[in-house]
């Protein structure tokens, strides 16, 4: 434990090369008392740090001290590989701790390069969230044990619930890995032999057995997801066509998404847009928009939103019970 607080000390001098004992303390977690005891610890070793006195000091590296401590373990290099994940996912796949001393060992090692003509780094510029927005729907099972138990590539017995189904039924898959969409958790897997796409929110539970899963050959994760994303994006059959006002188009596409299949130029202040869905039912997401639509085809989908106007009008015409 010494050890790793040494190195990461290290790591944050030549990150900064001057840190108050308070801000060190802050930062790994101890009392100023041991920063102290590590920094002469480290002083003693032929370590170029000291520590300075007065109302400016604090523990000093020496600039010219290039430390080679930035090299990546493999687990930092696993971390890593999965980049696109937020920290509230880096966390339930239990890559929180591993993620920040790779990002410490690489901040060193941008601190110890010369400088570049830009003082900006692209990380200070580029901030990427995969987390939906409003919604965070949290997986029923431990997503890091379930990562666990893929590494040994068995059939799982699963407890999961359909959409629309109030119990959960088990059945036997061979998984080929989890996915992180939108800020849920898929797991890809075959069941009897037909590949699916299992929400983790309503996956309760998971055993792993002895039997090693049955993989269809040259597939992979990523193909395997490939194809269902396409199964899945493909299953648009309904072509409903709406008018918006102008000043809706940018709530419609954040509402819609890449189910906006067209946009008309304006014409009058509104614009007519085309939607795609699997089904007429579908249609209920375009409550959301309120008076502010009109929906003009198919005479279906016109009708659908209609019966879905009265009924709620009819829930809220009287106080509530």
């Amino acid at each position: 434990m010494k050890a790793s607080r040494l190195l990461h000390l290290l790591l944050l001098l030549q990150t900064r090369q001057r840190l108050t004992t308070t801000e060190l303390a802050a930062r790994l977690e101890v009392s100023r008392r041991t920063v102290l005891r590590d920094v002469e610890a480290l002083s003693t070793a032929g370590v170029p740090v000291y520590a300075e006195r007065g109302r400016n000091g604090g523990i000093v590296l020496l600039p010219s001290a290039r430390l080679n401590a930035s090299h990546l373990e493999p687990p930092e290099l696993e971390a890593l590989s999965v980049a696109g994940l937020d920290s509230a996912q880096r966390e339930r796949m239990g890559l929180s701790a591993v993620w920040e001393s790779a990002e410490r060992k690489i901040a060193a090692r941008q601190a110890a390069a010369p400088e570049s003509p830009s003082p900006l780094r692209l990380a200070d510029l580029v901030l990427v969230d995969s987390a939906a927005w409003f919604a965070a729907p949290e997986a029923a099972v431990d997503v890091s044990d379930l990562a666990s138990a893929l590494r040994h590539r068995r059939r799982l017995r699963i407890q999961y619930r359909r959409s629309a189904e109030s119990q959960a039924s088990t059945r036997v898959v061979d998984p080929y890995g989890i996915v992180a969409k939108s800020g849920r958790w898929y797991l890809v897997a075959d069941d009897q032999g037909d590949s699916r796409l299992l929400a983790l929110e309503r996956l309760s539970a998971f055993e792993q057995l002895d039997a090693p899963a049955v993989l269809q050959p040259d597939e992979s994760l990523r193909t395997r997801w490939a194809a269902l994303k396409k199964r899945t994006e493909g299953q648009d059959r309904v072509s409903v066509t709406i008018r918006l006002p102008e000043n809706g188009l940018d709530l419609a596409r954040r509402i819609l998404g890449t189910r906006i299949h067209h946009v008309s130029d304006p014409e009058n202040g509104s614009r007519v847009v085309i939607v795609r869905y699997p089904e007429i039912e579908s249609v209920r997401q375009l409550l959301q928009f309120g008076d502010h639509i009109e929906v003009f085809a198919p005479e279906a989908a016109r009708t659908r939103i209609s019966q879905l106007a009265r009924d709620l009008a009819d829930r809220h015409s009287t106080p509530a019970a």
